[in-house]
Formats: C-alpha cells, sequence, structure tokens
C-alpha cells in the first residue's frame, strides 16, 4: 500500500476521532438548575438600585463545572430590569449545588418603566420574571442557564430618588 493511502486513511482515522471527542464535551449533559433564591439591597450611587441577587446553581451531570466568571440579566414583567457580572471563580461539583451571589444595577429609568408598566396593580409582589446568565469556563467550558417564577420584591428594598 503506499504512503500517501497509509497517510490518508490515518488522517482520516484521526478526523473522525477528534470529532467523537467533541461530540462527546457538549452531548450527553443535561441543563443546569438555576433558582432564584433571594435578593439583598447594596449601596446604591445616584438614580440607581442595586442588589445581591442569590442563585442556588443545581448541577445534575457526573462532571464538575468550573466557572471564572458570572454574567446574568433579569427581566420582570416581560421587561428588562437589572443586569449583572462578577468575577468570582469556583466549582459546582458532580452532582451537587452552589449558591452564588451576583450583584446586579438597575438605572432609575429602568424602574420608572417597570412601574408605568404595572398600572394599577399592586406594586412590587407576585411579578413574574425571567433570569437568564452563563457561568463562564473558557473556551468550551462555558454553560448558559435561564430561569422563570414570580418575583416578591424585598419590603426594605430602596428605591432611588428622581
Amino acid at each position: 500500500m503506499p504512503i500517501r493511502s497509509v497517510l490518508r486513511h490515518l488522517l482520516t482515522l484521526a478526523l473522525l476521532l477528534t470529532l467523537s471527542a467533541c461530540a462527546s464535551w457538549f452531548g450527553g449533559s443535561d441543563p443546569l438548575r438555576v433558582d432564584l433564591v433571594g435578593l439583598e439591597p447594596l449601596p446604591a450611587q445616584g438614580m440607581e438600585a442595586r442588589f445581591a441577587v442569590k442563585l442556588r446553581v443545581q448541577n445534575p451531570n457526573d462532571s464538575n463545572i468550573d466557572y471564572h466568571g458570572v454574567a446574568l440579566d433579569l427581566s420582570v414583567n416581560g421587561r428588562p430590569l437589572a443586569s449583572g457580572v462578577s468575577d468570582q471563580s469556583g466549582q459546582v461539583p458532580r452532582f451537587g449545588e452552589q449558591v452564588l451571589s451576583v450583584p446586579v444595577s438597575i438605572s432609575a429609568f429602568r424602574l420608572v418603566r417597570q412601574a408605568w408598566g404595572l398600572g394599577n396593580a399592586q406594586p412590587l409582589k407576585g411579578l413574574p420574571y425571567e433570569l437568564s446568565g452563563k457561568l463562564a469556563g473558557g473556551l468550551f467550558g462555558t454553560v448558559r442557564f435561564n430561569d422563570k417564577g414570580v418575583l416578591d420584591w424585598p419590603a426594605n428594598a430602596p428605591v432611588p430618588s428622581l
């Protein structure tokens, strides 16, 4: 068998092995379970409100998830409300959980838009929310998450002055 044919077969085999290895990285993993478990007021500046969003992240997979940063967006009543990032690092163990705290900012303009959208409804109680974000884990390790539920705004939460 000529050397060129052997090299072609080896290259094809290497390509197939590489593709199957990549498929095992991305396939067969269940999505993270993320729940909003708390909102705590933080000191704010000017025309903004700041909160620490507490997330319980559960990993239903057989491998650890290492992360080196967290980003999230919070929408209430179908409208964007808050966003935040954190450079914290850590690990969500296999078949384990971790509580993360991410500081978020809410501009006064967004708060006014939310209040305007509520009309005569009882404000800050039973509001539907959507949470989306990611745990940054490098080139192939970033894991995205989503959560939906009902939000009851903390009674002692500060509201920015206009």
